[in-house]
């Protein structure tokens, strides 16, 4: 696979100064001019000013020119129209609308954490110390830009876009509903969900182990309850664990960590998975505002959604 990760996204939101508040609160380095990083991945968010909240731009790595070519060459074969530059490759998902920028990139390479010692019944791997987890006070630096969800009017073409097209690899499916697609070895990089309209549903972040998740959710609820969407859960497809907050403009965002990891396509078997157990394994029933979005019927129409 000549892709190896997403790069960045550009988001536009009506208000990029209040949506960098909250950017910041949740732990992505400020890099100025509305632009964000995370620990391992450098520069992966940028905010722009739109009338809408909405997905402007998605990044995705390769490794040099030729990967740009051999993408060229799918995208003409389903004559979609796109173009080349000496590093880069831009073209926009048909489906979606969604412009997409293919570039050549450097790969992440993220330093491994010690796993926490834990002890469970018979198995003692702490001895005389209180868990890791409960004595951390940094706050919580997502490490890279994950995953991003996205609403299609056609699931199933945008699907082909992703994986016909620029090389995706189709991980897990929810019939008629869901394509998990991937890029690196992570279990999915892009999912595409079927909507009504197309939107950025969320975006998922990267943190150590399920302890980050819940310091991370825990300090970005205090004095700010009106963010929490969903969490603590853990997902069947995928089977990570996750907690969603919603940003001022109406886009959520997610911690998470402990997500699959395919290595060999040999050894992985996709899945068609039916119903809510596609969704999470354990965890709180996702809220109503979770699976349609409160603002939809005003992105719909054009309007302004209620704050």
């Amino acid at each position: 696979m000549g892709l190896h990760r997403l790069t960045a996204i550009t988001i536009g939101v009506p208000d990029p100064d209040i949506t960098a508040g909250y950017y910041r609160d949740f732990g992505l380095t400020d890099l100025g001019d509305h632009r964000f990083g995370t620990v391992d991945g450098g520069e992966q968010l940028r905010l722009a000013r739109t009338p809408q909240r909405r997905l402007l731009e998605l990044g995705i790595g390769v490794h040099d020119r030729d990967d740009l070519a051999r993408i060229g060459s799918r995208l003409e074969k389903l004559n979609i129209t796109h173009e080349i530059g000496r590093d880069r490759l831009t073209v926009q998902d048909p489906n979606s609308a969604l412009t997409v920028v293919v570039e050549v990139a450097t790969e992440i390479r993220q330093q491994p954490t010690a796993p926490a010692a834990a002890n469970g019944p018979g198995r003692i791997g702490r001895l005389d110390a209180r868990a890791d987890g409960i004595g951390r006070t940094a706050p919580v630096r997502p490490r890279k830009l994950g995953h991003v969800v996205i609403g299609s009017l056609d699931q199933q073409a945008s699907q082909r876009f992703f994986t016909e097209g620029l090389g995706f690899k189709t991980s897990d499916q929810v019939p008629g509903l869901a394509a998990f697609m991937r890029c690196s070895t992570d279990h999915h990089n892009v999912l595409v969900q079927q909507a009504p309209l197309n939107f950025l549903h969320h975006t998922a972040w990267e943190v150590d182990d399920v302890d980050e998740v819940g310091r991370g959710a825990t300090a970005m609820l205090e004095g700010n309850p009106e963010r929490h969407v969903w969490g603590l859960g853990r997902h069947h497809i995928g089977s990570n664990f996750f907690w969603y907050l919603r940003d001022p403009a109406g886009n959520f965002s997610e911690y998470y960590s402990d997500l699959d990891c395919i290595v060999d396509d040999a050894l992985w078997k996709p899945e068609v998975v039916e119903g809510a157990r596609g969704l999470y394994n354990w965890g709180p029933p996702p809220p109503p505002s979770f699976l349609a979005p409160e603002d939809l019927a005003a992105l719909m129409t054009g309007s302004h959604a209620p704050k």
